[in-house]
Protein backbone atom coordinates (compact mmCIF):
# COMPACT_ATOMS: atom_id res chain seq x y z
CA UNK A 1 0.00 0.00 0.00
CA UNK A 2 1.43 3.37 -1.03
CA UNK A 3 2.00 6.08 1.56
CA UNK A 4 -0.85 8.65 1.59
CA UNK A 5 0.00 12.16 0.43
CA UNK A 6 -1.72 15.52 0.07
CA UNK A 7 -2.43 17.21 -3.23
CA UNK A 8 0.09 20.01 -3.82
CA UNK A 9 -1.01 23.35 -2.48
CA UNK A 10 -3.38 21.85 0.11
CA UNK A 11 -2.93 21.22 3.82
CA UNK A 12 -4.35 19.36 6.81
CA UNK A 13 -5.19 21.43 9.89
CA UNK A 14 -4.81 19.78 13.31
CA UNK A 15 -6.45 20.97 16.54
CA UNK A 16 -3.76 23.55 17.39
CA UNK A 17 -3.83 25.13 13.94
CA UNK A 18 -7.62 25.11 13.88
CA UNK A 19 -7.76 26.81 17.28
CA UNK A 20 -5.54 29.59 15.93
CA UNK A 21 -7.46 29.89 12.66
CA UNK A 22 -10.74 30.08 14.58
CA UNK A 23 -9.23 32.81 16.75
CA UNK A 24 -8.67 34.89 13.59
CA UNK A 25 -12.04 34.18 11.97
CA UNK A 26 -13.92 34.80 15.22
CA UNK A 27 -12.38 38.28 15.40
CA UNK A 28 -13.21 38.99 11.75
CA UNK A 29 -16.81 37.77 12.18
CA UNK A 30 -17.23 39.86 15.33
CA UNK A 31 -16.00 43.04 13.62
CA UNK A 32 -18.10 42.39 10.51
CA UNK A 33 -21.19 41.98 12.69
CA UNK A 34 -20.47 45.26 14.51
CA UNK A 35 -20.77 47.04 11.15
CA UNK A 36 -24.08 45.36 10.27
CA UNK A 37 -22.89 42.63 7.90
CA UNK A 38 -24.85 39.35 7.71
CA UNK A 39 -23.43 35.89 6.85
CA UNK A 40 -24.22 33.88 3.72
CA UNK A 41 -22.68 30.82 2.02
CA UNK A 42 -22.54 29.78 -1.64
CA UNK A 43 -21.65 26.40 -3.21
CA UNK A 44 -18.05 25.38 -3.86
CA UNK A 45 -19.06 24.36 -7.40
CA UNK A 46 -20.29 26.98 -9.86
CA UNK A 47 -21.18 26.80 -13.53
CA UNK A 48 -18.16 27.73 -15.65
CA UNK A 49 -20.37 30.28 -17.40
CA UNK A 50 -20.58 32.04 -14.02
CA UNK A 51 -16.82 32.04 -13.48
CA UNK A 52 -15.17 32.41 -16.88
CA UNK A 53 -14.34 35.89 -18.12
CA UNK A 54 -14.62 37.58 -14.71
CA UNK A 55 -10.96 37.46 -13.65
CA UNK A 56 -9.09 38.35 -16.82
CA UNK A 57 -7.21 35.97 -19.09
CA UNK A 58 -4.72 34.91 -16.41
CA UNK A 59 -7.49 34.29 -13.90
CA UNK A 60 -9.37 32.04 -16.33
CA UNK A 61 -6.26 29.88 -16.65
CA UNK A 62 -6.17 29.42 -12.86
CA UNK A 63 -9.74 28.15 -12.59
CA UNK A 64 -10.06 24.51 -11.52
CA UNK A 65 -12.41 22.90 -14.06
CA UNK A 66 -14.49 19.83 -13.17
CA UNK A 67 -14.89 17.07 -15.77
CA UNK A 68 -18.47 16.25 -16.68
CA UNK A 69 -19.91 13.11 -15.13
CA UNK A 70 -19.80 9.77 -16.94
CA UNK A 71 -18.12 9.49 -20.34
CA UNK A 72 -17.00 13.11 -20.62
CA UNK A 73 -15.35 12.45 -24.00
CA UNK A 74 -18.55 11.23 -25.67
CA UNK A 75 -19.50 14.72 -26.88
CA UNK A 76 -16.05 15.51 -28.29
CA UNK A 77 -15.87 15.33 -32.07
CA UNK A 78 -12.84 13.82 -33.76
CA UNK A 79 -12.11 17.20 -35.29
CA UNK A 80 -11.97 18.99 -31.91
CA UNK A 81 -10.00 16.13 -30.33
CA UNK A 82 -7.36 16.22 -33.06
CA UNK A 83 -6.94 19.99 -32.75
CA UNK A 84 -5.66 19.60 -29.16
CA UNK A 85 -6.76 23.18 -28.40
CA UNK A 86 -7.92 23.61 -24.82
CA UNK A 87 -10.38 26.43 -25.58
CA UNK A 88 -12.16 24.22 -28.14
CA UNK A 89 -12.09 21.08 -26.01
CA UNK A 90 -13.15 22.59 -22.67
CA UNK A 91 -16.85 23.32 -23.47
CA UNK A 92 -17.35 19.69 -24.51
CA UNK A 93 -15.85 18.05 -21.41
CA UNK A 94 -16.51 20.52 -18.55
CA UNK A 95 -19.34 22.88 -17.63
CA UNK A 96 -18.55 23.43 -13.94
CA UNK A 97 -15.62 24.61 -11.84
CA UNK A 98 -14.49 25.35 -8.29
CA UNK A 99 -15.01 28.95 -7.25
CA UNK A 100 -11.94 31.20 -7.72
CA UNK A 101 -13.09 33.78 -5.19
CA UNK A 102 -16.23 34.69 -3.23
CA UNK A 103 -17.07 37.94 -5.03
CA UNK A 104 -18.31 36.56 -8.35
CA UNK A 105 -20.50 33.91 -6.64
CA UNK A 106 -21.83 36.71 -4.42
CA UNK A 107 -22.74 38.77 -7.50
CA UNK A 108 -24.52 35.72 -8.93
CA UNK A 109 -26.33 35.25 -5.58
CA UNK A 110 -27.50 38.88 -5.56
CA UNK A 111 -28.71 38.66 -9.17
CA UNK A 112 -30.78 35.58 -8.30
CA UNK A 113 -32.15 36.83 -4.95
CA UNK A 114 -32.15 40.64 -5.10
CA UNK A 115 -35.95 41.01 -4.86
CA UNK A 116 -35.87 39.52 -1.35
CA UNK A 117 -32.76 41.32 -0.07
CA UNK A 118 -32.63 44.59 1.91
CA UNK A 119 -30.83 47.20 -0.18
CA UNK A 120 -28.09 48.10 0.24
CA UNK A 121 -27.22 44.52 1.15
CA UNK A 122 -24.26 43.97 3.49
CA UNK A 123 -22.97 40.40 3.62
CA UNK A 124 -19.95 38.57 4.92
CA UNK A 125 -18.78 35.13 3.84
CA UNK A 126 -15.95 32.91 5.12
CA UNK A 127 -15.35 29.89 2.88
CA UNK A 128 -12.57 28.16 0.91
CA UNK A 129 -11.67 29.04 -2.68
CA UNK A 130 -9.45 27.25 -5.19
CA UNK A 131 -6.85 28.41 -7.72
CA UNK A 132 -4.64 26.29 -9.96
CA UNK A 133 -1.63 28.40 -9.01
CA UNK A 134 1.97 27.38 -8.41
CA UNK A 135 2.23 26.59 -4.67
CA UNK A 136 4.75 28.65 -2.73
CA UNK A 137 5.11 30.39 0.63
CA UNK A 138 1.90 32.22 1.36
CA UNK A 139 0.24 30.95 -1.83
CA UNK A 140 -1.92 27.82 -1.85
CA UNK A 141 -4.27 26.07 -4.25
CA UNK A 142 -6.94 25.79 -1.59
CA UNK A 143 -7.31 28.65 0.84
CA UNK A 144 -9.92 30.57 2.80
CA UNK A 145 -11.19 34.06 2.16
CA UNK A 146 -13.13 36.19 4.61
CA UNK A 147 -15.19 38.58 2.50
CA UNK A 148 -17.42 41.53 3.29
CA UNK A 149 -19.36 43.38 0.58
CA UNK A 150 -21.91 46.16 0.34
CA UNK A 151 -24.01 46.10 -2.81
CA UNK A 152 -26.71 48.50 -3.93
CA UNK A 153 -24.96 51.74 -2.95
CA UNK A 154 -22.26 53.82 -4.62
CA UNK A 155 -21.60 56.02 -1.55
CA UNK A 156 -17.94 56.37 -0.62
CA UNK A 157 -18.99 56.01 3.02
CA UNK A 158 -19.01 52.25 2.32
CA UNK A 159 -15.32 52.35 1.43
CA UNK A 160 -14.63 54.32 4.60
CA UNK A 161 -16.31 51.69 6.77
CA UNK A 162 -14.50 48.82 5.03
CA UNK A 163 -11.19 50.56 5.70
CA UNK A 164 -12.24 50.99 9.34
CA UNK A 165 -13.02 47.27 9.51
CA UNK A 166 -9.54 46.47 8.21
CA UNK A 167 -7.97 48.75 10.79
CA UNK A 168 -10.09 47.31 13.63
CA UNK A 169 -9.28 43.68 12.77
CA UNK A 170 -5.52 44.16 12.57
CA UNK A 171 -5.53 46.31 15.68
CA UNK A 172 -7.20 43.47 17.64
CA UNK A 173 -4.80 40.95 16.11
CA UNK A 174 -1.88 43.26 17.10
CA UNK A 175 -0.45 42.93 13.60
CA UNK A 176 1.12 46.12 12.22
CA UNK A 177 0.10 46.77 8.62
CA UNK A 178 0.01 49.39 5.91
CA UNK A 179 -3.41 49.92 4.31
CA UNK A 180 -2.87 50.87 0.67
CA UNK A 181 -5.52 52.71 -1.37
CA UNK A 182 -5.83 53.78 -5.01
CA UNK A 183 -8.57 54.21 -7.65
CA UNK A 184 -8.92 52.38 -10.96
CA UNK A 185 -10.30 55.54 -12.56
CA UNK A 186 -7.03 57.26 -11.71
CA UNK A 187 -5.27 54.44 -13.55
CA UNK A 188 -7.62 55.13 -16.48
CA UNK A 189 -6.49 58.75 -16.37
CA UNK A 190 -2.83 57.71 -16.24
CA UNK A 191 -3.30 55.38 -19.24
CA UNK A 192 -4.94 58.25 -21.15
CA UNK A 193 -2.07 60.61 -20.26
CA UNK A 194 0.31 57.89 -21.55
CA UNK A 195 -1.68 57.67 -24.81
CA UNK A 196 -2.19 54.00 -23.98
CA UNK A 197 -5.95 53.80 -23.40
CA UNK A 198 -6.22 50.90 -25.84
CA UNK A 199 -3.62 49.02 -23.78
CA UNK A 200 -5.24 49.69 -20.39
CA UNK A 201 -5.55 46.04 -19.32
CA UNK A 202 -1.93 45.34 -20.21
CA UNK A 203 -0.68 48.47 -18.41
CA UNK A 204 -2.66 47.57 -15.28
CA UNK A 205 -1.47 43.96 -15.45
CA UNK A 206 2.17 45.06 -15.64
CA UNK A 207 1.76 47.67 -12.90
CA UNK A 208 0.10 45.09 -10.64
CA UNK A 209 3.43 43.22 -10.59
CA UNK A 210 5.50 46.31 -9.75
CA UNK A 211 6.25 45.36 -6.14
CA UNK A 212 7.23 41.83 -7.16
CA UNK A 213 9.35 42.41 -10.27
CA UNK A 214 10.49 46.04 -9.96
CA UNK A 215 10.28 48.95 -12.37
CA UNK A 216 12.75 47.71 -15.00
CA UNK A 217 10.76 44.53 -15.69
CA UNK A 218 7.50 46.49 -15.71
CA UNK A 219 9.03 48.87 -18.25
CA UNK A 220 10.16 45.89 -20.35
CA UNK A 221 6.59 44.60 -20.45
CA UNK A 222 5.33 48.03 -21.49
CA UNK A 223 7.94 48.22 -24.25
CA UNK A 224 6.79 44.82 -25.49
CA UNK A 225 3.23 46.23 -25.61
CA UNK A 226 4.58 49.09 -27.76
CA UNK A 227 3.76 51.80 -25.20
CA UNK A 228 5.54 54.99 -26.20
CA UNK A 229 8.78 56.04 -24.52
CA UNK A 230 7.09 59.23 -23.31
CA UNK A 231 4.26 57.21 -21.82
CA UNK A 232 6.65 54.90 -19.99
CA UNK A 233 8.59 57.86 -18.61
CA UNK A 234 5.38 59.46 -17.37
CA UNK A 235 4.33 56.26 -15.59
CA UNK A 236 7.76 55.93 -13.97
CA UNK A 237 7.54 59.53 -12.77
CA UNK A 238 4.14 58.86 -11.20
CA UNK A 239 4.82 55.50 -9.52
CA UNK A 240 8.17 56.59 -8.08
CA UNK A 241 6.84 59.88 -6.63
CA UNK A 242 7.31 60.07 -2.85
CA UNK A 243 5.35 62.23 -0.46
CA UNK A 244 2.36 62.46 1.84
CA UNK A 245 -1.10 61.45 0.66
CA UNK A 246 -1.95 65.13 0.12
CA UNK A 247 1.27 65.72 -1.85
CA UNK A 248 0.55 62.69 -4.05
CA UNK A 249 -2.95 63.98 -4.81
CA UNK A 250 -1.61 67.44 -5.66
CA UNK A 251 1.09 65.86 -7.85
CA UNK A 252 -1.47 63.75 -9.71
CA UNK A 253 -3.50 66.85 -10.52
CA UNK A 254 -0.53 68.12 -12.52
CA UNK A 255 -0.16 64.85 -14.43
CA UNK A 256 -3.68 63.55 -15.17
CA UNK A 257 -7.31 64.56 -14.84
CA UNK A 258 -7.81 65.67 -18.43
CA UNK A 259 -10.10 62.71 -19.15
CA UNK A 260 -13.57 62.37 -17.60
CA UNK A 261 -12.74 59.12 -15.78
CA UNK A 262 -9.36 60.39 -14.60
CA UNK A 263 -10.97 63.55 -13.19
CA UNK A 264 -13.71 61.46 -11.53
CA UNK A 265 -11.07 59.24 -9.96
CA UNK A 266 -9.31 62.28 -8.55
CA UNK A 267 -12.57 63.61 -7.08
CA UNK A 268 -13.31 60.24 -5.48
CA UNK A 269 -9.85 59.84 -3.93
CA UNK A 270 -9.98 63.40 -2.53
CA UNK A 271 -13.45 62.81 -1.07
CA UNK A 272 -12.35 59.47 0.40
CA UNK A 273 -9.32 60.94 2.14
CA UNK A 274 -11.41 63.88 3.38
CA UNK A 275 -13.51 61.29 5.24
CA UNK A 276 -10.51 59.28 6.42
CA UNK A 277 -8.63 62.31 7.73
CA UNK A 278 -11.49 62.95 10.18
CA UNK A 279 -11.11 59.48 11.73
CA UNK A 280 -8.48 57.91 13.95
CA UNK A 281 -6.72 54.91 12.41
CA UNK A 282 -4.21 52.77 14.28
CA UNK A 283 -2.50 51.66 11.07
CA UNK A 284 -1.00 53.74 8.26
CA UNK A 285 -3.30 54.68 5.37
CA UNK A 286 -1.27 55.18 2.21
CA UNK A 287 -2.29 56.43 -1.22
CA UNK A 288 -0.23 53.97 -3.30
CA UNK A 289 -0.04 55.02 -6.94
CA UNK A 290 1.45 51.63 -7.90
CA UNK A 291 -1.55 49.71 -6.55
CA UNK A 292 -3.48 48.28 -9.49
CA UNK A 293 -5.34 45.09 -8.37
CA UNK A 294 -5.23 42.87 -11.45
CA UNK A 295 -8.83 41.58 -11.36
CA UNK A 296 -10.72 43.09 -14.28
CA UNK A 297 -14.02 43.78 -12.48
CA UNK A 298 -12.71 46.65 -10.30
CA UNK A 299 -13.92 50.08 -11.44
CA UNK A 300 -13.24 52.56 -8.61
CA UNK A 301 -11.56 52.52 -5.20
CA UNK A 302 -9.11 49.65 -4.73
CA UNK A 303 -7.36 48.64 -1.51
CA UNK A 304 -4.74 46.21 -0.27
CA UNK A 305 -3.03 45.44 3.05
CA UNK A 306 0.56 44.39 3.68
CA UNK A 307 2.28 43.45 6.93
CA UNK A 308 5.07 45.77 8.08
CA UNK A 309 7.08 43.26 10.10
CA UNK A 310 7.20 40.27 7.74
CA UNK A 311 7.33 39.62 4.01
CA UNK A 312 4.11 37.72 3.50
CA UNK A 313 2.41 39.37 0.48
CA UNK A 314 -1.02 40.94 0.36
CA UNK A 315 -3.26 39.93 3.29
CA UNK A 316 -6.36 41.88 2.29
CA UNK A 317 -7.57 43.00 -1.10
CA UNK A 318 -10.71 44.62 -2.40
CA UNK A 319 -12.36 47.47 -4.17
CA UNK A 320 -15.35 48.96 -5.95
CA UNK A 321 -17.06 47.10 -8.79
CA UNK A 322 -19.90 48.75 -10.72
CA UNK A 323 -20.71 46.20 -13.38
CA UNK A 324 -20.27 42.74 -11.87
CA UNK A 325 -23.95 41.86 -11.40
CA UNK A 326 -24.66 43.24 -14.87
CA UNK A 327 -23.23 40.11 -16.48
CA UNK A 328 -25.93 38.16 -14.61
CA UNK A 329 -28.73 40.43 -15.86
CA UNK A 330 -28.93 42.82 -12.90
CA UNK A 331 -27.92 46.26 -14.18
CA UNK A 332 -26.84 49.38 -12.28
CA UNK A 333 -25.96 47.60 -9.04
CA UNK A 334 -22.75 49.07 -7.66
CA UNK A 335 -20.84 47.21 -4.96
CA UNK A 336 -17.65 47.37 -2.95
CA UNK A 337 -15.95 44.71 -0.88
CA UNK A 338 -12.85 43.43 0.85
CA UNK A 339 -11.40 39.98 1.40
CA UNK A 340 -9.14 38.95 4.29
CA UNK A 341 -6.74 36.16 3.31
CA UNK A 342 -6.98 33.89 6.35
CA UNK A 343 -3.95 31.76 5.45
CA UNK A 344 -1.55 34.64 5.01
CA UNK A 345 -2.78 36.35 8.16
CA UNK A 346 -2.25 33.08 10.04
CA UNK A 347 1.29 32.73 8.63
CA UNK A 348 2.16 36.31 9.60
CA UNK A 349 0.86 36.00 13.18
CA UNK A 350 2.56 32.61 13.61
CA UNK A 351 5.89 33.93 12.31
CA UNK A 352 5.72 36.95 14.62
CA UNK A 353 4.55 34.84 17.59
CA UNK A 354 1.49 37.02 18.16
CA UNK A 355 -1.06 34.36 19.04
CA UNK A 356 -2.12 34.79 22.69
CA UNK A 357 -1.36 31.78 24.94
CA UNK A 358 -5.04 31.30 25.77
CA UNK A 359 -5.88 30.38 22.15
CA UNK A 360 -5.04 26.71 22.64
CA UNK A 361 -6.58 26.40 26.10
CA UNK A 362 -10.02 25.28 24.96
CA UNK A 363 -10.52 22.86 27.88
CA UNK A 364 -10.05 24.74 31.14
CA UNK A 365 -10.30 21.87 33.62
CA UNK A 366 -9.24 18.22 33.49
CA UNK A 367 -10.50 15.83 36.17
CA UNK A 368 -8.17 12.95 36.97
CA UNK A 369 -9.73 9.50 36.65
CA UNK A 370 -8.62 7.47 39.71
CA UNK A 371 -11.40 4.89 39.99
CA UNK A 372 -15.15 4.32 39.63
CA UNK A 373 -15.94 6.33 42.75
CA UNK A 374 -14.02 9.40 41.55
CA UNK A 375 -15.76 9.06 38.18
CA UNK A 376 -19.18 9.32 39.88
CA UNK A 377 -18.13 12.44 41.79
CA UNK A 378 -16.67 13.96 38.65
CA UNK A 379 -19.71 13.46 36.39
CA UNK A 380 -21.85 15.74 38.58
CA UNK A 381 -19.16 18.44 38.62
CA UNK A 382 -18.64 18.17 34.86
CA UNK A 383 -22.32 18.68 34.18
CA UNK A 384 -22.47 21.78 36.40
CA UNK A 385 -19.33 23.26 34.80
CA UNK A 386 -20.55 22.74 31.25
CA UNK A 387 -23.93 24.26 32.05
CA UNK A 388 -22.03 27.28 33.40
CA UNK A 389 -20.15 27.53 30.09
CA UNK A 390 -16.82 26.18 31.35
CA UNK A 391 -15.12 23.63 29.10
CA UNK A 392 -14.16 20.62 31.23
CA UNK A 393 -13.39 16.94 30.70
CA UNK A 394 -12.37 13.79 32.52
CA UNK A 395 -9.60 11.49 31.32
CA UNK A 396 -11.55 8.53 29.93
CA UNK A 397 -9.30 5.74 31.23
CA UNK A 398 -8.06 4.90 34.74
CA UNK A 399 -4.47 5.39 33.58
CA UNK A 400 -1.36 6.26 35.54
CA UNK A 401 -1.30 9.78 36.95
CA UNK A 402 1.77 10.66 34.87
CA UNK A 403 -0.07 9.85 31.64
CA UNK A 404 -3.08 11.90 32.63
CA UNK A 405 -0.91 14.87 33.60
CA UNK A 406 0.90 14.64 30.25
CA UNK A 407 -2.48 14.76 28.52
CA UNK A 408 -3.25 18.01 30.37
CA UNK A 409 0.15 19.42 29.36
CA UNK A 410 -0.26 18.38 25.72
CA UNK A 411 -3.67 20.08 25.53
CA UNK A 412 -2.48 23.09 27.54
CA UNK A 413 -5.27 22.65 30.08
CA UNK A 414 -4.66 25.24 32.83
CA UNK A 415 -6.19 23.36 35.78
CA UNK A 416 -6.15 19.71 36.86
CA UNK A 417 -8.60 18.52 39.54
CA UNK A 418 -8.02 15.42 41.67
CA UNK A 419 -10.72 13.81 43.81
CA UNK A 420 -9.17 11.03 45.84
CA UNK A 421 -10.51 9.34 48.98
CA UNK A 422 -9.27 12.18 51.19
CA UNK A 423 -10.94 14.86 49.05
CA UNK A 424 -14.19 12.89 49.01
CA UNK A 425 -14.23 12.66 52.83
CA UNK A 426 -13.56 16.41 53.16
CA UNK A 427 -15.93 17.34 50.30
CA UNK A 428 -13.08 19.32 48.73
CA UNK A 429 -11.13 19.27 45.48
CA UNK A 430 -7.34 19.27 44.99
CA UNK A 431 -6.72 21.77 42.21
CA UNK A 432 -3.35 22.10 40.49
CA UNK A 433 -2.47 25.23 38.54
CA UNK A 434 -0.45 23.78 35.67
CA UNK A 435 1.29 27.07 34.89
CA UNK A 436 2.61 27.75 38.42
CA UNK A 437 2.66 24.16 39.68
CA UNK A 438 0.82 25.25 42.84
CA UNK A 439 -1.70 22.76 44.20
CA UNK A 440 -4.35 23.66 46.78
CA UNK A 441 -7.58 22.32 48.20
CA UNK A 442 -10.81 24.22 47.70
CA UNK A 443 -14.56 23.70 47.50
CA UNK A 444 -16.33 23.32 44.18
CA UNK A 445 -17.89 26.77 44.55
CA UNK A 446 -14.43 28.28 45.17
CA UNK A 447 -13.12 26.61 42.02
CA UNK A 448 -16.07 27.96 40.02
CA UNK A 449 -15.39 31.44 41.37
CA UNK A 450 -11.73 31.07 40.41
CA UNK A 451 -12.83 30.15 36.88
CA UNK A 452 -15.06 33.19 36.70
CA UNK A 453 -18.34 31.28 36.70
CA UNK A 454 -19.82 33.24 39.63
Amino acid sequence: MSKPTLARGTRDFGPEIMAKRNYITDIIKRVYSLYGFQPIETPAVENLSTLMGKYGEEGDKLLFKILNSGDFLSDVSDEVWCLRIAQKLLPAISDKGLRYDLTVPFARYVAMNHSGLPMPFKRYQIQPVWRADKPQRGRYREFYQCDADVIGSDALLNEVELLQIIDDVFNILKLRVAILVNNRKILDGIAAAMNAEDKFSGVVGALDKYDKIGWHKVAAELIAMEVSTEGIRLLEKIVTFKGTNREKIDFLHTQIGVTERGAQGMREIEELFAYLNELKFENDLVLDLTLARGLSYYTGTIMEVKALDTQIGSMVGGGRYDNLTGVFGLKEMSGVGISFGLDRIYDAIEELNLFPPRVMAATRVLFINFDLTSQKYTCDYLQKMRKAGIAAEIFPDMAKLKKQMKYADDKRIPYVVMIGEEEQNENLLSVKDMASGVQEKMSFSELMEKLGAY
